[in-house]
């Protein structure tokens, strides 16, 4: 029998590794071994056994002082490892329900969308499914806030047989296969695996008559109007989720929720960089010059601003509170105002003569320098 291999080796971690990277390591490992992953290997078998073991006891306070202190010496007496006992991929999940998912199921958890919930069945009657659609809004829909009413596909209950399944009169009756378990077993390796049963599907009953209306599937389409309550300041890529307004569930279950995903359509004028938004606005050469008091289009309206004297080409401005909403917060951002210089494709003659009365006088200025020295001073 091969020595039992250090449990820090098998998670590939340090010995003061905090709890966290330990669980983090583990969850590695199982999602690499798991047999439905990797059927009939059993080396894949005993490394997941093997992790299973290394987490009973490191992912312990107790148990991983012992075994710092002792190393294996410590469960000698205890079986496997840590003394949990493991049999089978059952006793596996049920150990550590936290790492497999709800109630410590196979197909839950982080293995839910992996292995098709091969797990144990759960309880009760099945949620009804979420549903996912994209909400395109403009600036000042996010500015503001929206109620945006759609129209939308679901699966309601059929009426006809009031989301049973069954025609009316008839009933279900125990699957003749899994005994009403949902489930079945097959032996693989040292493991006993458990998957759902072909014939009912996992809902441990068959229909002795199928409703004619649904076909036995207990649900029909409908379209159905759903507001979506949009609060303001979202961004782009965040959710929206509208409780129960997904589909209906099982008799009994709750409906599943609508997640609206926000996608913000391209501003003519603004652009966006979290609550703040910024524009460009042209000026002419002697309203930078000369200064000037100017009319700033915002989100709401217009705002007075005051452009200095003197006031380079491309230099931002700060408008408080004119930006958007904060979503989780009170309070708005800001709007800043990048000023440029708009140079105009036609001139009067007037204006030429006057130009270049201005750049003679520009010259001739003490210590004034032409273009090209002033290039090269930007390189000294």
């Amino acid at each position: 029998m091969s020595q039992k291999r250090d449990y820090y080796d098998v998670f590939g971690v340090q010995r003061n590794a905090g709890a966290d990277e330990i669980k983090k390591a583990y969850r590695k490992l199982a999602m690499k071994y798991h047999p439905d992953r990797n059927p009939d290997d059993a080396e894949a078998e005993t490394r997941f056994k093997e992790a299973a073991e290394a987490y009973d006891v490191l992912g312990d306070e107790e148990k991983r002082a012992q075994y710092d202190q002792f190393g294996h010496a410590a469960f000698n007496q205890g079986g496997m490892g840590g003394g949990a006992g493991f049999s089978n991929m059952e006793d596996i999940f049920s150990a550590f329900g936290d790492i497999f998912g709800n109630g410590g199921g196979g197909g839950g958890g982080i293995f839910g969308d992996l292995f098709g919930g091969g797990g144990r069945r759960s309880s009760g009657p099945a949620r009804g499914r979420d549903l996912k659609i994209v909400l395109d809004l403009s600036l000042e829909d996010v500015d503001q806030g929206v109620d945006r009413t759609i129209t939308l596909k679901q699966h309601d209950h059929c009426g006809g047989c009031e989301g049973s399944g069954a025609q009316p009169g008839t009933s279900k009756k125990t699957c003749e296969t899994c005994g009403g378990r949902g489930q079945v077993q097959r032996s693989q390796g040292f493991f006993t695996m458990a998957s759902p049963c072909p014939n009912c599907r996992g809902a441990g009953e068959t229909l002795e008559s199928p409703c004619t209306t649904c076909r036995g599937t207990g649900k029909k389409v409908a379209k159905n109007d759903v507001t979506i309550r949009v609060p303001a300041g979202v961004e782009d890529g965040m959710r929206v989720r509208v409780e129960g307004s997904g589909d209906a569930g099982e008799p009994g279950a709750p409906r599943g929720d609508l997640y609206c995903i926000i996608r913000e359509k391209e501003h003519k004028m603004f652009q966006r960089s979290g609550p703040d938004v910024m524009t460009e606005i042209p000026f002419s050469f002697t309203q930078l010059t000369l200064g000037d008091k100017v009319e700033i289009p915002t989100l709401r309206g217009t705002v007075e601003m005051t452009i200095p004297a003197g006031t380079q080409s491309g230099k931002i401005f700060r408008l408080r509170g004119q930006g958007l909403p904060h979503v989780q917060s009170s309070g708005k951002g800001d709007q800043l105002i990048r000023v440029f210089v708009e140079v105009p494709e036609k001139i009067t003659k007037e204006q030429r003569e006057l130009l270049e009365q201005f750049d003679k006088l520009e010259s001739e200025k003490p210590g004034a320098k032409n273009f090209f020295d002033r290039i090269a001073s930007y390189f000294a």
